[in-house]
């Protein structure tokens, strides 16, 4: 797929259908990739086993654990967000 054409360059004018074309490939492409980057199905059991673990040190709400997991380039990054009660 080729984002950047001769034509594009020197402002020749495309017809309507390869138009059309190129963004359904930029929506695929964009779906595609977003497919890829759903939360991974073990995300909520992982939650409850961090709150089960923690609770055993401190006395900790289970809606201030967030678990997360991002995709950056070729890596997954796994977020875990505690906020700590005060002291």
């Amino acid at each position: 797929m080729a984002f950047l054409s001769l034509s594009s360059l020197f402002g020749q004018k495309k017809n309507t259908a390869s138009v059309a074309k190129e963004r359904l490939q930029i929506i695929l492409a964009h779906e595609r990739t977003a497919g890829q980057s759903a939360a991974p199905d073990y995300l909520p059991q992982l939650q409850q086993e961090l709150i089960a673990v923690i609770s055993k040190y401190v006395k900790i709400n289970p809606e201030d654990i967030k678990v997360n997991v991002e995709r950056q380039d070729n890596l997954e990054v796994l977020e875990v967000k505690i906020e700590m009660p005060q002291a």
